[in-house]
C-alpha cells in the first residue's frame, strides 16, 4: 500500500512539473497583438485614427439647416383646408444704417449740371462744415435745379438720380455715399405670406436673406435694382387677392412583379367621376381628380400592386400669376435618384372661359434640363397625381439594378389663400366647404 501510494505522488510531481515547465515556455513565448494595415497606416486596438486634411468649407449638414425647413417639408394631410382666409396686413420696407439727421437747413435757386453725386453735393454744402466722403468710386454724372426745399430733401433727390445711398455722421459732420444699402422687410404675421414673400425674393436671385421668424423680419442688402424689384414684389404682394398653395407628396413605386402599374385600374377602383382629366406631357401623365383620390386612397390603391416609398413632402406657395418651385432634395427622406428632382409650377386663381378654376403650368425638371410639363386647369379642391414618370429617367450610369417598371409618382393639392379684409373674415361657425365654400368665392370674384 505504501509503495502505491508512493507511486501515485510521484506520478503527481512528475505531472506538476510538467505543466510548470509548459506554462514557463507559455510565458517565454512572445505575445503579438493582432495588427491591420491599411494604406501604409498601421492601426491597431490603441491606435489613434489618422484622417486627411479636409479643406475649410461648410460641412454638409450644416449646410443644409435651415429653420424654415420644418415649415416647408412637413404637410398635416388630415387638417388640410383648400380654402384658407387671412388678413390682410400691411408689409413695410424700412432702409437701416441711415445715419444721424440732416441738418434742418433750407435750399433755393441751387442747379447742378454734368456732376457726380460727390461734386454736386459739395458744391451744395459748401460753407456748412458738412464734408462728403464716397466710400466706393461713383462716376454717374447728374443733372438737375432745384427752386427751393429743405436740405434732406435735396440731398435725397440727388442720391436718388444717383442711384446711391447716404449715411450722415454728425459727430464728424461726414455725408458718406455707397452704391449698396440694408433693408429691413416687416412682414405680416401668417407664414404663408411670409413663405411667399420669401421665394418671390428667391426668385429675383436674392440669397443671403436673414430671416427672424420670432418678430416676423427679414434683413438683406442690395444696390438700387434690388431696392426696385423688392418694392416691385412687395406692391405686387399687397395687392393681390388670392395666394396659391400646392402640398405634395413625391413617391417611387416598386411594382411587385416583372409588370408596369395597371393605371386603368384606377377607373373601377374610383368610379369615372373621380377621375376629371388626364393630361399626356412629353413624359409621364396628369390627372385631375376628385378630393375621393387623395394620399390615402392613393397609397392603397398603389400598395395592391407595389411598394411604395415616400422620397419626399413638403409645400410651397406663391402670389397669385407667379411663379415658384418645389425642391425635392431639399425636403427629401434620404439621397434618392429622384433627389435631383425641381417641381416649378405657374398658377392663377380667377376666371377661366366664365368658370373660376386654377390655372397651372407644372413643369418637372432635373440639373440636366426640363423633363415634363403639363398645363392643368382645375377646380377648388381638385387634385392632381402626375404618373408614368420612370425612375430610370434619373439613373445616370449604364447599368443599374433598379426594376425597369420602377416609377416616380408625385401627388400634388392646390389649396386657395384668400386675403380679405379682417372685418370680413368668416366666423368660425361657417366652415368653407360645400355651399358655403361655393358661395364665398362668388361673392369675392
Amino acid at each position: 500500500m505504501k509503495k502505491y501510494m508512493y507511486a501515485i505522488k510521484k506520478v503527481s510531481l512528475l505531472v506538476c512539473t510538467i505543466m510548470v515547465c509548459a506554462c514557463t515556455q507559455r510565458n517565454q513565448q512572445p505575445q503579438y497583438d493582432t495588427i491591420n494595415v491599411v494604406e501604409n497606416f498601421v492601426i491597431d486596438e490603441n491606435s489613434v485614427p489618422i484622417f486627411p486634411k479636409k479643406a475649410a468649407l461648410t460641412t454638409d449638414t450644416a449646410r443644409r439647416f435651415s429653420i424654415d425647413l420644418p415649415k416647408r417639408c412637413e404637410v398635416n394631410w388630415d387638417n388640410q383646408s383648400v380654402l384658407s382666409v387671412v388678413p390682410e396686413e400691411k408689409i413695410e420696407i424700412v432702409r437701416l444704417g441711415v445715419g444721424d439727421d440732416l441738418p434742418d437747413l433750407k435750399v433755393s435757386d441751387y442747379e447742378f449740371k454734368e456732376l457726380t453725386v460727390k461734386q454736386a453735393l459739395d458744391k451744395l454744402l459748401d460753407g456748412t462744415g458738412i464734408s462728403v466722403v464716397e466710400d466706393e468710386d461713383m462716376f454717374e454724372k447728374i443733372s438737375g435745379s432745384i427752386s427751393s426745399g429743405t436740405l434732406v430733401d435735396s440731398v435725397e433727390l440727388m442720391s436718388k438720380m444717383g442711384r446711391v445711398y447716404y449715411s450722415y455722421d454728425e459727430e464728424v459732420e461726414e455725408l458718406h455715399l455707397n452704391h449698396r444699402a440694408k433693408w429691413m422687410i416687416k412682414m405680416p404675421k401668417n407664414e404663408s405670406i411670409i413663405m411667399a414673400l420669401l421665394d418671390a425674393m428667391h426668385g429675383a436671385d436674392m440669397r443671403n436673406l436673414l430671416v427672424n421668424w420670432q418678430d416676423k423680419t427679414v434683413v438683406f442688402e442690395g444696390n438700387y435694382q434690388t431696392e426696385r424689384e423688392v418694392a416691385k414684389i412687395i406692391a405686387d404682394i399687397s395687392s393681390k387677392k388670392y395666394m396659391l398653395a400646392w402640398d405634395i407628396d413625391v413617391y417611387r413605386v416598386y411594382p411587385r412583379t416583372d409588370n408596369p402599374i395597371i393605371w386603368m385600374n384606377l377607373l373601377p377602383a374610383f368610379g369615372d367621376n373621380n377621375i376629371k382629366m388626364s393630361i399626356p406631357g412629353v413624359v409621364g401623365r396628369a390627372l385631375v381628380v376628385s378630393p375621393e383620390i387623395n394620399t390615402k386612397t392613393l397609397q392603397e390603391f398603389l400598395s395592391q400592386q407595389a411598394n411604395v416609398v415616400l422620397i419626399s413632402q413638403g409645400t410651397f406657395v406663391i402670389p397669385n400669376g407667379w411663379q415658384s418651385r418645389f425642391d425635392i432634395g431639399q425636403c427629401s427622406k434620404e439621397d434618392r435618384l429622384e433627389t435631383d428632382l425641381i417641381i416649378g409650377a405657374t398658377g392663377k386663381y380667377g376666371d377661366y372661359g366664365g368658370q373660376n378654376k386654377i390655372d397651372a403650368k407644372i413643369v418637372l425638371r432635373t440639373s440636366q434640363g426640363e423633363l415634363s410639363s403639363f398645363n392643368i386647369p382645375s377646380s377648388v379642391g381638385d387634385n392632381y397625381v402626375i404618373i408614368g414618370i420612370p425612375t430610370h429617367s434619373f439613373v445616370t450610369t449604364p447599368e443599374t439594378l433598379i426594376s425597369p417598371f420602377a416609377e416616380l409618382v408625385v401627388f400634388m393639392s392646390p389649396r386657395l389663400i384668400s386675403i380679405v379684409d379682417a372685418n370680413n373674415i368668416p366666423t368660425e361657425q361657417t366652415p368653407l366647404v360645400g355651399d358655403a365654400l361655393r358661395q364665398f368665392l362668388m361673392e369675392s370674384k
